[in-house]
C-alpha cells in the first residue's frame, strides 16, 4: 500500500492496480487540486474542499463514488460508512467516517469530524484500527487537543494528521505533535506499508508532505 497526500483531506491510496481517493478537492474549491484516475472515491462531506470526484475520471472511466453511510464491497474491498457530525463551513452537516479493509489492514478515515463523542456502536464497528486519518485543524473539525484525545481512544497503530495549514489552523500540526509527544517527527513524501510493517506500532504519527 502506498499513501500520498494531496492537501486538505485529499489522499491517494494505491495497492496493486487499484487506487482509492479520499475527499478529493473540487475545481470549485479555493484550494489547489490534482487530477488522477481512481477506481473508488470516498467523500465524507458534500463541500467543494472534499467532493471533487470529477477530477478522478480518465479516458471515459469514472470512479465508483461513495458519499454516504452504509456498507459496500467493491473489487474485494470492504467499506463501511458511519454518520457523524461536522460543522465545517460554518453549519452543522453530516460527515461520513469510513472504515476500509484491504490487504489485511484496517483504515479509518474520520473526514471532517468535529464531534469527539463517537457512539460505542461506531467504535465497536471500527474494530482494531491500523491506520487513522485524523483531522487536527479546528475551524469546523477537531482541533489538535481534541484530535489527540480521540486518537488515544481509538488506539490505532499509525496516525496520519490531515486538515491543517491552508485549510485549518496554520500551527495545528505543531500543536498536535506536541500534544502527542512527537515533536521530532519529520514529513515524508509517501508512506509505503505492508501488514508486517505494523507489528509493534502503537499510535505512531506519520506526517506526509503534500505531493
Amino acid at each position: 500500500m502506498i499513501i500520498t497526500y494531496q492537501g486538505a483531506e485529499f489522499f491517494k491510496v494505491q495497492f496493486g492496480d487499484t487506487t482509492i481517493a479520499f475527499n478529493p478537492i473540487a475545481k470549485e474549491s479555493k484550494l489547489k487540486t490534482t487530477r488522477f484516475f481512481a477506481d473508488i472515491a470516498l467523500v465524507s462531506l458534500n463541500h467543494p474542499d472534499m467532493n471533487g470526484t470529477e477530477n478522478l475520471s480518465y479516458n471515459g472511466k469514472d470512479p465508483f463514488v461513495i458519499s454516504a453511510p452504509g456498507e459496500y464491497e467493491i473489487k474485494g474491498i470492504f467499506i463501511k460508512g458511519f454518520a457523524s457530525k461536522s460543522v465545517y463551513g460554518g453549519k452543522e452537516r453530516i460527515n461520513t467516517i469510513y472504515s476500509v479493509s484491504l490487504e489485511n489492514m484496517n483504515i479509518c478515515f474520520l473526514g471532517a469530524l468535529s464531534d469527539t463523542n463517537l457512539s460505542n456502536e461506531v467504535k465497536e464497528e471500527l474494530g482494531d484500527v491500523d491506520i487513522l486519518f485524523l483531522p487536527i485543524g479546528g475551524d469546523g473539525v477537531l482541533d489538535a487537543a481534541k484530535a489527540e484525545k480521540l486518537s488515544v481512544e481509538i488506539e490505532p497503530k499509525i496516525i496520519i494528521p490531515m486538515h491543517y495549514g491552508e485549510v485549518g489552523a496554520k500551527d495545528a500540526l505543531k500543536k498536535y505533535l506536541k500534544e502527542a509527544g512527537e515533536e521530532n517527527t519529520k514529513p515524508v513524501e509517501k508512506l509505503t506499508l505492508k501488514r508486517k510493517d505494523l507489528d509493534g506500532k502503537e499510535g505512531e504519527t506519520v506526517v506526509l508532505s503534500v505531493a
